[in-house]
């Protein structure tokens, strides 16, 4: 039997942005995505499959997406959800208002500035 290739983990996450030094700057501030001061991309590394994922925010413009201008819901795992859209309203984020529980996790809603939405999962341990 042939053994066939599989996806192990997101290798990364990229989204088009009006301003992606800023925006990379309010993810840096806001959710503590590892972010360089003065970069538009991030690496988190994984201690389970060795592997990394990359974060970046990159031009409206750019081609590297192909035609179009979809954008993506990124899914960012929490310690703790409740504390983490606490902190989202407190610095004035759009938060949704409702969130979900699941035998696998609670997950919540939020926009960033630019109005993308993104998810945040709070595993069940």
């Amino acid at each position: 039997m042939e053994t066939r290739e599989r996806v192990t983990g997101i290798g990364g996450v990229f989204f088009r942005s009006r301003d992606p030094a800023a925006l990379a700057a309010w993810y840096r501030e806001h959710l503590g995505v590892p972010v360089e001061e003065g970069q538009t991309y991030g690496m988190f590394t994984s201690s389970g499959s060795g592997g990394n994922t990359v974060w970046s925010a990159f031009p409206e413009d750019t081609d590297y997406f192909g035609p179009g201008s979809g954008s993506w819901m990124v899914n960012y795992r929490v310690r703790n959800l409740e504390a983490m859209l606490a902190q989202l309203r407190a610095a004035g984020v759009e938060v949704v208002d409702r969130t979900e529980t699941f035998d696998f996790g609670k997950f919540g809603w939020a926009h960033d500035p630019e109005g993308n939405r993104f998810e945040l999962w709070e595993p069940t341990m």
